[in-house]
């Protein structure tokens, strides 16, 4: 059980989380886990990716709303996709829970290598105007969602990042309708995710709380400054990259250390 100061660098780390959500948009969360594991001090790294899957699903949930109200959600689309998501989500966080944690830890930092990649080569991409998902491309959107699913149960992460450029691949959506329609499936991802590891009583619930509270009022502000700051978003997304380059080599070295001392 963590004292109050832990829950206190939960709700610190939900903030962090939320405001780089709101600055720079998808892959935000993946800091969720690694924030989890090296400041708050969640000692195993399954309760870390449970809770951390559960707190992005209430944060994605929140979003969601907010992009529905801006017209910005392809419901047809976000439904294809979480529906054959969520099979992916509910096989890949069941692999998940049977693989040591350290080993985990490590496949999550080389996970990040690649996020920070695909956000440097996309940062420049607006998508292709004026798209729908009709019948013909429902096949391709629920493979993409399989896909993405299997991805993000297995790390518990939302997978936004995978899910943006899926969206955009297999229906040619304009991006910012595909950012909207992504939450539909980071959504539907994260609680599958969570409820699976809840089901062997691998989540924190305060924890979890604390770290959406926190998440929800970062998420103001960096959503203000985003706005403010406007067509500069490019350079705030290269320097998340750099931070997520950083935060990588770090759980590298970490989860390394532990499994060599270990073996």
């Amino acid at each position: 059980m963590m004292d109050t100061f832990h829950y206190a660098l939960g709700a610190l780390s939900g903030g962090l989380v939320g405001f780089v959500l709101g600055l720079v948009g998808g892959g935000g969360s993946i800091l969720a886990v690694p924030l989890m594991v090296y400041l708050v001090g969640v000692p195993n790294a399954h309760v870390a990716i449970g809770t951390s899957a559960l707190a992005v699903a209430a944060n994605a949930a929140a979003g969601l709303v907010s992009h529905a109200r801006a017209q910005h959600v392809k419901w047809r689309c976000g439904g294809i996709y979480a529906a054959a998501g969520i099979i992916g989500a509910l096989v890949g966080s069941t692999f998940g829970k049977m693989v040591d944690g350290n080993k985990l830890l490590f496949l999550f930092a080389l996970v990040m290598l690649l996020v920070g990649a695909l956000m440097l080569k996309g940062r420049g991409n607006p998508g292709n105007p004026g798209a729908e998902c009709n019948r013909e491309k429902a096949p391709k959107v629920a493979a993409y969602g399989l896909g993405s699913g299997v991805f993000s149960g297995f790390f518990g992460i939302g997978g936004g990042f995978l899910i943006v450029p899926g969206l955009v691949a297999s229906t040619g959506m304009p991006i910012l309708m595909a950012v909207g329609t992504s939450l539909v499936a980071v959504t539907a991802f994260g609680l599958t995710t969570a409820a699976n590891y809840a089901f062997s009583g691998l989540v924190d619930w305060p924890l979890a709380l604390v770290f959406v509270v926190g998440g929800v009022v970062g998420s103001i502000g960096g959503t203000r400054i985003a706005q403010r700051l406007g067509g500069k978003s490019g350079r705030l997304t290269t320097v998340f990259a750099c931070l997520i380059f950083a935060v990588a080599f770090y759980m590298l070295w970490r989860s390394a250390a532990a499994f060599l001392s270990a073996s």
